[in-house]
C-alpha cells in the first residue's frame, strides 16, 4: 500500500479527495490536517465520510513521512511552505495555483504576488492528462489545473493543437462550490439564492492557463456563478481559419481524444440532454464535450461540462496520482454519476 497524506484537508476539495482515496484498492491515507479543525474527527467536517474512517485532522506542522502529499491550501501557501513539504514526501500533487505558471511575472500580474520559489516552476508538470500524460508520469511534482481552465483546455485543445482558430470568447457558469467552503456575506443563503451573479467578467486568473498550454493570445474570459452547487459549463465561441463542417470536426476531436477514459463526446439530437449539462458528471472525472458549426459566422461553439471539485480539482489531482505511482489511470475514479440529481 501507498502512504498519502492531505494538507490542508478540511475544505470542499479535501472532502472528495478523501471520498476517492478511502476507497482506492492501493492507497492508505495516513494523515489529513487542518489548522483549524485539528484533533477533530474528519465526520465532524465531511458528514458523508462517517463509518468509512476514524482518523482525525492533525496539525501540519507534526506531519510524518508519506510516499506522496495532496496540497489543498489557499493560493500563496504551498509556495511558501514548499521546502517543508519536500522534507515529508518525495512527490507531491498541489492543488493551488502556486506552480501552474511559468514566471514570477506572471504570478504579479494574474495572482499579486511575488513567487517566493520562482526557481520551482519548472520542475511541476501541469496535472490535465490528456494533453500532459507522460510528463506527469514522469514527474515528482505536479501542479493541478484550475477548474476553468480544465473545462476550456479541455474544449479547444484539438482545435489550438492545429492551429485552425482565432478570436476566442470563453462564457463560464459555475456552481457555488467553486468559491470554497469559507462562508462570506455573499454566501449567506437569503444572499445567495435564486441568484445569477457575474463573478469575473474580465481578467479572471484562469486566463493565464489557458494562453499558456493552448499557445494563444488575446483570450476572452467571463465567469459567471449561477445558484447550483457543483460544476462548470463552458460556452467556447471561436473563428474557425479553415472551413470546417460537424463531420470534420468529429473526425478532428477523435484523433486525440478517442481513446481518453474520462472525456464522452455528447451530441444527442433525440435526448433531453442533447448536449453536455454538468448536472451528468456531477461526483465523477468525466468531461463531457460537444459542439455545433455556425456557417452564418464561421464559428465553432464548443460546449465542456465537468464538476469542478472532481475533474476540476481531487479527481484531476487522484488522475495524476495514478500515473505517479504506475497504477491504472481510472483506478479509484470509476463511479458514473446518479441520474436523476
Amino acid at each position: 500500500m501507498i502512504d498519502v497524506s492531505i494538507v490542508g484537508g478540511s475544505g470542499f476539495v479535501g472532502g472528495e479527495l478523501l471520498r476517492i482515496l478511502l476507497s482506492h484498492p492501493e492507497i492508505n491515507v495516513k494523515q489529513v490536517t487542518s489548522e483549524r479543525y485539528a484533533g477533530r474527527y474528519l465526520k465532524s467536517v465531511h458528514p458523508h465520510l462517517r463509518g468509512r474512517t476514524n482518523l482525525k485532522f492533525s496539525n501540519a506542522s507534526e506531519m510524518e513521512c508519506v510516499d506522496l502529499v495532496f496540497l489543498a491550501l489557499p493560493h500563496g501557501e504551498s509556495s511558501r511552505r514548499i521546502g517543508y513539504f519536500e522534507e515529508v514526501s518525495e512527490r507531491i500533487i498541489d492543488l493551488s495555483a502556486d506552480f501552474r505558471l511559468g514566471s514570477n511575472e506572471e504570478y504579479v500580474q494574474w495572482y499579486g504576488f511575488e513567487h517566493p520559489r520562482e526557481e520551482l516552476l519548472d520542475r511541476f508538470a501541469y496535472g490535465i492528462a490528456e494533453i500532459n500524460r507522460e510528463q506527469i508520469r514522469n514527474s515528482r511534482f505536479v501542479s493541478s489545473a484550475g477548474c476553468n481552465a480544465t473545462a476550456s483546455i479541455l474544449s479547444l485543445y484539438p482545435l489550438a493543437k492545429e492551429g485552425m482558430i482565432s478570436d476566442v470568447l470563453i462564457d463560464a457558469k459555475v456552481g457555488t462550490s467553486e468559491g470554497g467552503r469559507k462562508s462570506s456575506e455573499a454566501s449567506h443563503h437569503p444572499v445567495r439564492s435564486g441568484s445569477i451573479r457575474s463573478y469575473r467578467p474580465v481578467m479572471h486568473r484562469h486566463i493565464a492557463e489557458i494562453e499558456r498550454y493552448l499557445g494563444l493570445s488575446g483570450v476572452k474570459f467571463s465567469s459567471t456563478s449561477f445558484d447550483f452547487v457543483r460544476g462548470v459549463l463552458v460556452t467556447v465561441h471561436a473563428s474557425l481559419t479553415d472551413n470546417m463542417n460537424e463531420r470534420d470536426l468529429w473526425r478532428l476531436y477523435r484523433k486525440y481524444y478517442s481513446s481518453e477514459p474520462f472525456i464522452r463526446f455528447i451530441n444527442d439530437k433525440r435526448s433531453i440532454f442533447r448536449y453536455p449539462d454538468p448536472k451528468l458528471v456531477a461526483g465523477t472525472n468525466y468531461f463531457d464535450l460537444g459542439f455545433a458549426v455556425d456557417d452564418h459566422s464561421d464559428r465553432v461553439v464548443i460546449l465542456g461540462a465537468l464538476d469542478n471539485l472532481m475533474k476540476g480539482a481531487a479527481g484531476q489531482a487522484v488522475q495524476a496520482m495514478n500515473l505517479m505511482l504506475g497504477f491504472e489511470e481510472t483506478m479509484g475514479l470509476e463511479f458514473h454519476g446518479i441520474f436523476p440529481l
